[in-house]
């Protein structure tokens, strides 16, 4: 199976067995679950967790309870901007300097709460927090199809924010650890890419998972996949481009 054929499956199983929550369908995106608060309470008891203090999470439905716990917790997030559109492409979260922690998290509500900041102002980022649509036991992710999450952990490597060592964690449902006991596919081995960033701890709400991941981690950009019209969409690549590479 191709990932698109692995994201279908997974999908659908979530929508088929119920465990899907808002928003509807959970197709196409990063897919909200039943249980999720479970799972940020679970990730929130791991060593990784404990000892961070900034945090980057993807800003979908499913993590809201985590970036909701890592506020409380006294921790700064970062949330990307939407496709990276912008140049001061990620929102800073610092809870001492939030009115209503509950609130500022959502994606509908961080613009108006967060600081925007450039790549540069994120500083040293302890933890990565991802969204999936598929898992499996050893690391491999399969995110929604668009690539901004490996685009976004790609430049904060390219800018030394973090490293070959900084922890990245997932939270699912088991349905979306397809190789796992109640995964939604058998018998299916996952795609890696060379820009796919493999997950260190998959966390779902009945079980915590360290893959010890036999997968390499992207160093930085990886310029050739991008097209010149893709690059020059996101102003953080467009800026950083190799010498000679033309974003027309």
């Amino acid at each position: 199976m191709d990932k698109q054929a692995i994201r279908e499956a997974v999908w659908d199983a979530l929508e088929e067995s119920g465990v899907a929550r808002f928003p509807f369908p959970p197709h196409d995106r990063i897919p909200n679950y039943e249980g999720a608060e479970r799972a940020a309470e679970r990730a929130t008891e791991t060593a990784v967790w404990a000892d961070a203090e900034t945090v980057k999470a993807n800003p979908d439905s499913p993590q809201l309870p985590l970036r909701r716990a890592a506020l409380r917790a006294g921790k700064t997030v970062y949330m990307a901007v939407p496709r990276l559109r912008e140049e001061r492409c990620f929102y800073e979260l610092d809870p001492d300097e939030l009115d209503d922690i509950e609130a500022a998290p959502a994606v509908s509500n961080v613009a108006d709460h967060a600081r925007q900041v450039g790549p540069e102002a994120v500083g040293d980022v302890d933890l990565v927090v991802s969204g999936s649509v598929a898992v499996t036991e050893d690391g491999a992710r399969i995110g929604k199809g668009e690539g901004f999450s490996d685009l976004e952990y790609a430049v904060l490597r390219e800018l030394g924010l973090v490293s070959e060592t900084t922890p990245v964690l997932t939270t699912v449902h088991e349905l979306q650890v397809v190789d796992g006991p109640d995964g939604a596919v058998a018998d299916v081995e996952v795609p890696v890419d060379a820009h796919d960033v493999p997950m260190d701890y998959v966390v779902t709400p009945e079980r915590t998972v360290e893959t010890a991941t036999p997968y390499g981690r992207p160093k930085g950009v990886d310029w050739g996949a991008l097209s010149p019209q893709r690059v020059a969409e996101m102003p953080v690549l467009a800026a950083r481009a190799p010498e000679g590479r033309s974003t027309e």
